[in-house]
């Protein structure tokens, strides 16, 4: 058999290079996996660090501020977007009205110590009436008394011992009416005839209504409870009818006030809360300002989920129960910025916590 040299020698090298490229697949396709376990393996040692959510807001302390007395608004002494400060106004109804109350309550204030003097003049007068009367009985009684021994003697008639007598109980009914007059006086001055008259139940009552007379003319001039920024002021106008917020289900013809104090609100799973605690770091972008990044600090965690806290809270006793991560509200407290930006109520933000926790780390201890 014939064997051709120059075949065998082309296909030697052919065959060395088929199997130095089966050989680099097989290193590839091992070396590959290899290589991805690795890295997931590295991930995922080094994860855990951080929590990040987008489902998060910016508040403020808001607040429709209105008033608990109703009346007509006389001025508006503020504009939309402008920053007042702490117990500035903002509007003032017409005073008129108050002002006619609180100086009807304080004559009727006037008028209970005349009454309390009144009713102490008047006691002492009953008593002094009354010991007057009580001398008058006296006499009458002694009169009697002589007459009675005439008549035992028939010395006079019976109809002058009659008469005594009916002078006399006459005499003793009227004391008895001067002295009950007396007691009646004495206890309206609470037993005390000295007593004040700032201290007399009708002067007390007056008082009181010159209070709530007075604290209505205070509200009819409405300031702001803390410092911030005006909103909402369009819908009030001079002339307004504003309703108080005691009488209406609603609040009514008020003016909008947002607070100078902002914070991050954000609504995390249940799942991601494990490592996260008050006070760790947390870096904040806004979507507004996409090139700018917050500081922040996680500031309070919630007691409850917001389910836990709404007014119709799911019902799980059902026999199709199906179990749903719950959202646990975080508070995020803003520390600074890197670039001067303006932050508004209700902006969109993502946070990322850094929780400091590392699986690494914790399997090295747990070897």
């Amino acid at each position: 058999m014939m064997i051709d040299s120059g075949a065998s020698a082309y296909s030697a090298p052919r065959q060395t290079v088929w199997a130095d490229k089966a050989r680099l697949r097989r290193i590839l396709m091992f070396g590959g996996v290899g290589a991805f376990l690795a890295i997931a393996a590295a991930f995922y040692l080094m994860g855990g660090r951080y929590v990040a959510s987008d489902n998060s807001y910016i508040r403020a302390n808001k607040l429709m501020v209105s008033t608990d007395v109703s009346g007509l608004v006389k001025s508006v002494n503020v504009r939309e977007g402008q920053q007042v400060a702490a117990g500035q106004v903002l509007f003032t109804l017409d005073p008129q009205p108050f002002e006619i109350a609180l100086e009807t309550a304080r004559a009727t204030l006037a008028g209970a110590v005349q009454d309390a003097e009144s009713t102490r003049a008047m006691y002492r007068a009953g008593v002094a009436q009354a010991a007057a009367q009580a001398a008058q009985v006296n006499v009458d009684r002694a009169t009697y008394g002589r007459y009675q021994a005439l008549a035992r003697q028939n010395a006079i008639a019976a109809m002058q011992v009659d008469t005594a007598r009916a002078a006399l109980l006459s005499a003793e009914a009227s004391l008895a009416s001067l002295q009950q007059n007396a007691a009646t006086q004495l206890a309206k001055l609470n037993g005390n005839p000295d007593l004040p008259a700032a201290q007399t139940p009708a002067y007390l009552k007056a008082k009181a209504a010159v209070d709530e007379a007075q604290r209505q003319l205070d509200h009819a001039t409405v300031r702001a409870p803390f410092a911030g920024t005006v909103g909402e002021v369009a819908s009030l106008q001079p002339g307004t009818l504003v309703i108080s917020a005691m009488s209406a289900f609603t609040t009514t013809s008020a003016v909008g006030l947002i607070g100078k104090d902002l914070w991050i609100s954000s609504d995390l799973k249940e799942t991601e809360l494990t490592h996260v605690h008050n006070g760790q770091p947390v870096g904040i972008t806004v979507d507004t300002y996409p090139g700018c990044i917050w500081s922040g600090h996680v500031a309070s965690i919630s007691a409850g989920s917001d389910s836990s806290f709404s007014a119709l809270p799911a019902e799980n006793g059902s026999g199709n129960w199906v179990k749903v991560v719950q959202r646990i509200p975080v508070r995020i407290a803003i520390d600074h910025a890197e670039c001067d930006r303006p932050l508004r109520a209700g902006m969109s933000a993502v946070i990322s916590i850094d929780t400091g926790h590392r699986r690494w780390y914790r399997l090295l201890n747990g070897l």
